[in-house]
């Protein structure tokens, strides 16, 4: 996998050597960040079921100002730490060994600007993941990558490439124009 753009751009990254995660393709992933790259420039970013931590090392190659990486699997953990480290993510990244349903609950609005989740798919953890957000927000936006034909919440934007979908779910005052 490589860094498809900002500071980190061309840079590789490795997933860890099992088949406990799926990463995001590259093409995928892509037009995700690309849907959502005015809201990357100095954002406080969450990256759920992170994995090897594609996601939010792409934000924050883009800019992001910080992001809080949510994982389980101690072998992702392990490739996660070594990616940021070669990255020299530094203090930028913090590591959260925990349930990433667990870890967003009872966080308020104002915890993060952007979350992405990119959870095993058909198991329904993007479904409940969506719902505990459109319920008590814990991010001004949440996108959610999943299989293209399973069922979630409405979404503001919902987007597909082959079999993998993202949704995007934005509070009403998410707009990057203000302030925080």
């Amino acid at each position: 996998m490589r860094i498809i753009a900002g500071a980190w751009r061309g840079r590789t990254i490795s997933a860890p050597p099992n088949e406990v995660v799926r990463p995001t393709a590259d093409r995928a992933r892509e037009a995700w960040m690309s849907m959502l790259h005015h809201e990357l420039p100095d954002a406080r970013v969450v990256d759920l079921f992170a994995g090897s931590g594609s996601l939010g090392l792409e934000a924050l190659s883009r800019g992001a100002e910080s992001c809080d990486f949510v994982e389980l699997s101690s072998s992702a953990l392990k490739s996660l730490r070594d990616n940021a480290a070669k990255l020299g993510a530094g203090a930028r990244a913090t590591i959260h060994r925990a349930d990433a349903l667990e870890f967003v609950q009872g966080k308020g609005p104002d915890t993060w600007d952007l979350a992405f989740a990119d959870p095993p798919y058909n198991l329904g953890l993007g479904a409940q993941l969506a719902t505990l957000w459109l319920e008590q927000p814990f991010s001004r936006i949440l996108s959610v990558e999943h299989h293209a034909e399973e069922e979630m919440p409405p979404a503001s934007d919902r987007r597909s490439w082959g079999t993998t979908g993202v949704s995007i779910y934005r509070q009403p005052s998410s707009s990057r124009s203000g302030e925080r």
